[in-house]
């Protein structure tokens, strides 16, 4: 393949407002969003498929405490929960990709990897966790803590703290920086050779040097920023950063918003700094555009899947 994309599917092309997310509905969901990749497939790219997994590895983190209190199954950590859901998901991409295939008579195979992202040990954001998952608590049983937080016992600490909104108390985790992707050059010779490579689920299943080898640690790692060192690993002409609006706004939801067709890094930085783009929404995935342009990347695209077969889609994120 000459032409290497990697695609990154946002939170709804999974699981939508309003859904339960049983599987059924989550494998018509990624059927209606692998149906958005034909145009690349049948331009010739090589393609790799990045994806989020917050609500599934929240389903997690309740399935295991059930099991614990129910039959004393013992909960698994957080990493274990990961790979768990990279696996899951991974399923119904193929499945549903598959589909999608078939239907248009693209002979392409797709293969999933189960795939570590190494994080520093001591990324400061280790320090002060600030990355909500899992279900609401009414009550945490530990001693709250003099900031808010509450220490939990266990053998994996974790901290908790309570939504402002008045929904209970929550689990938040470290968001490590990605600095390594374990496996990255097959992927990207796999891609090379035409398979439809899915890897980097849920930003990757966060691990740190621990002598030789390799460890798993409580942490979400933002899946646009995975993918974005995946993408420069892997030599990507292209990366689009898929969500659920066509463009990237200022003033968003504002009398005076505006739809931005380009955006350049200086532009991008400022708009940051001056606090127009969302945390937990748009404003990661402008950084993570900006890493993939700043590290050779050519094209960053931020859009809605519906809009990958219009050539002048989204936003575009340049020099």
């Amino acid at each position: 393949m000459e032409k290497l994309a990697v695609v990154a599917f946002g939170g709804n092309a999974l699981l939508r407002s309003g859904q339960k997310g049983t599987f059924d509905e989550q494998l018509r969901n990624v059927e209606a969003t692998c149906e958005n990749l034909v145009p690349l497939l049948k331009q010739g790219y090589g393609v790799i498929i990045g994806h989020g997994n917050g609500p599934q590895v929240g389903n997690g983190l309740l399935r295991h405490q059930a099991g614990e209190q129910a039959f004393g199954l013992p909960a698994q950590p957080m990493d274990f929960c990961g790979a768990e859901t990279q696996g899951s998901i991974a399923y119904l991409i193929e499945t549903g990709l598959g589909r999608v295939l078939a239907r248009h008579g693209i002979s392409r195979k797709v293969v999933s990897l189960v795939t570590r992202v190494e994080v520093k040990a001591d990324d400061p954001m280790f320090l002060n966790p600030t990355k909500p998952v899992g279900p609401y608590y009414k009550e945490i049983p530990d001693q709250v803590g003099n900031d808010g937080s509450v220490m939990a016992g266990s053998d994996r600490p974790s901290q908790y703290r309570q939504d402002p909104k008045g929904r209970g108390w929550r689990k938040v985790v470290a968001s490590p920086v990605p600095v390594g992707i374990e496996n990255v050059d097959l992927v990207g010779r796999l891609a090379a050779e035409g398979y439809i490579v899915v890897t980097v689920g849920g930003g990757g299943i966060p691990v740190v040097r621990d002598g030789g080898a390799l460890k798993g640690v409580e942490a979400v790692i933002d899946k646009d920023l995975a993918s974005a060192l995946c993408a420069v690993k892997t030599g990507a002409q292209e990366f689009y950063i898929l969500t659920d609006v066509p463009k990237v706004y200022i003033n968003f939801r504002q009398a005076d918003e505006k739809a931005l067709d380009t955006l350049t890094v200086a532009q991008a930085r400022e708009y940051l700094e001056a606090g127009q783009f969302a945390e937990g929404s748009m404003a990661p995935k402008v950084r993570a555009g900006i890493f993939f342009i700043e590290n050779g990347g050519k094209t960053c695209i931020i859009t809605e899947a519906g809009e990958l077969s219009n050539p002048s889609c989204g936003t575009r994120i340049i020099k």
